[in-house]
C-alpha cells in the first residue's frame, strides 16, 4: 500500500466550515471565535482534512495564552488528524500561545493526539448548555476528555 505525502496548507474560515459541514461526525461549523484554520492536502492537492483553532469554550481557560482546537474533520485519510494537530500547535506556538487544548469524546481513542505529542489531562465538562434559557442540545453532552500541549 502506498501512502500519500500530506502537506499543511492554508484555508479560509468558509472553506474550513464547508469541510466541517460535510465531514464532522457530531459538530456544526463554527460561527465565531476563530483564530485560524488549516487544511491538510495529499500529493494530488486534494484537501483531506481541516482544523480550526479559536477561543476556549470555557471562560475559565481564557487567560490570554491558551487557545483551543475547536474542530478537526477529515475524510478518513491516514495520519491527517495527527498532521493537523501537530500543525495547529506549531502555528499557535509561533503566534505566542503557550497552551493549546482540545476535547474528544471518550469513545474516540486519542491516537492522533498522542501521535502529535499531546497529553491527556483528564475528564472534563459534560452536560447541557441550557442553563439560562431553554435550548436544544445539538452536540454530545457526555463528559469529554481534555488534551493539551504546552510550551
Amino acid at each position: 500500500m502506498t501512502h500519500s505525502r500530506l502537506t499543511i496548507v492554508p484555508c479560509t474560515l468558509s472553506e474550513a466550515n464547508e469541510y466541517v459541514r460535510q465531514y464532522h461526525r457530531h459538530h456544526k461549523p463554527l460561527r465565531v471565535g476563530l483564530y485560524f484554520a488549516l487544511a491538510v492536502a495529499d500529493d494530488a492537492g486534494r484537501v483531506r482534512g481541516v482544523a480550526m483553532v479559536g477561543r476556549c469554550c470555557s471562560q475559565y481557560l481564557e487567560d490570554g495564552f491558551t487557545a483551543e482546537v475547536r474542530r478537526v474533520a477529515t475524510d478518513g485519510c491516514e495520519n491527517a488528524c495527527s498532521a493537523l494537530y501537530a500543525a495547529c500547535w506549531r502555528v499557535a506556538k509561533n503566534l505566542g500561545w503557550r497552551r493549546l487544548i482540545t476535547y474528544t469524546l471518550p469513545a474516540e481513542g486519542g491516537a492522533s493526539l498522542r501521535g502529535a505529542g499531546w497529553t491527556l489531562v483528564g475528564k472534563r465538562g459534560g452536560g447541557t448548555w441550557a442553563t439560562g434559557r431553554p435550548r436544544v442540545d445539538m452536540h454530545p453532552t457526555q463528559m469529554k476528555l481534555r488534551w493539551e500541549v504546552t510550551v
